[in-house]
């Protein structure tokens, strides 16, 4: 897939699905659900005060008739409701409501109750970049503030599956940092090499992986050539990981704000695909977010 307009497309395709939405009192979020519904994409259960979700949904266009509404107050009961319709198997993909992401995580994370599956928690975004010839992946923009090479292998396998997800057989995985040297002065530079040995034992699946690799030989083949830097994933990668948190979501906004990327993101590594919306994001990220979540 190229576009968000096939990921839509592709999530149409597999018929609606059910998302359990924890805390769904907020326009935001209803109206994200509001845009899915039209698109045909996805019925909801709904847990959240109902009083005023019933008071907000004819302001965003939502038709409750075609939804479930669960009456609860409590955020934190909201969330454990949520995951739990999730874990029972009656919805297969969980939302973010009006409430903080810690206190949907530990619901998600409960050892018992929870959709644990060992894998750690990782967030990626996709995004369709204006003159890009392809999807792009960033990770992790979201979550994991300052992963160590532990962490970044976890993030890289749960973007290559991510991938995978969107038809891209073979991705190809480039190792940010702001060199394309190893200097055992920058950590990023060591875990990219180390990360790039990983991937050619074959630890992340069918992919190619390449750094330490600079943000232009990343993206630019004309950079690489410059620059002498070879191999398939020089200027045509199909994904960013990033050193930590800032990096990534600094990248990720400046191709948003700046370049006019169209985006979505979805949480990988649960029992279930987590999508989180916020009050600052377009109608168009929130539908993206959500038919991305109905391929993983």
């Amino acid at each position: 897939m190229k576009s968000f307009a096939e990921i839509l497309a592709a999530a149409r395709a597999r018929g609606p699905k059910r998302v359990a939405v924890a805390a769904a009192a907020d326009q935001a979020v209803l109206e994200a659900i509001a845009l899915a519904d039209r698109e045909g994409l996805c019925q909801a259960v709904l847990f959240g005060d109902s009083e005023e979700i019933r008071r907000l949904a004819p302001t965003v266009g939502l038709d409750l008739s075609r939804h479930e509404v669960v009456h609860v107050t409590d955020k934190a009961e909201a969330a454990a409701q949520a995951v739990a319709r999730v874990r029972a198997g009656g919805a297969e993909v969980l939302m973010k409501g009006m409430l903080d992401t810690a206190t949907l995580l530990r619901a998600v994370l409960n050892r018992e109750t929870g959709l644990r599956t060992g894998r750690r928690l990782t967030h990626c975004f996709v995004l369709e970049v204006p003159g890009l010839d392809r999807l792009l992946l960033i990770s992790d923009a979201a979550f994991n503030v300052a992963p160590d090479l532990a962490g970044k292998a976890a993030i890289l396998s749960n973007a290559v599956s991510l991938a995978h997800a969107l038809g891209i057989e073979e991705p190809k995985v480039a190792v940010l940092a702001a060199v394309e040297v190893v200097n055992p002065d920058m950590p990023a530079t060591t875990d990219a090499a180390a990360l790039k040995e990983m991937g050619a034992r074959g630890e992340f699946g069918r992919c190619l992986v390449d750094g330490p690799l600079a943000m232009d030989l990343a993206v630019s083949p004309e950079a690489a050539r410059h620059k002498g830097v070879g191999g398939p994933v020089a200027g045509h990668a199909d994904i960013l990981i990033v050193p930590d948190i800032e990096a990534g979501n600094i990248l990720y906004k400046g191709l948003v704000y700046l370049a006019g990327a169209k985006v979505g993101g979805v949480v990988l590594g649960a029992a279930a695909p987590v999508v989180l919306v916020s009050r600052a994001d377009s109608p168009e990220s929130k539908l993206n977010a959500i038919a991305l979540s109905l391929l993983v």
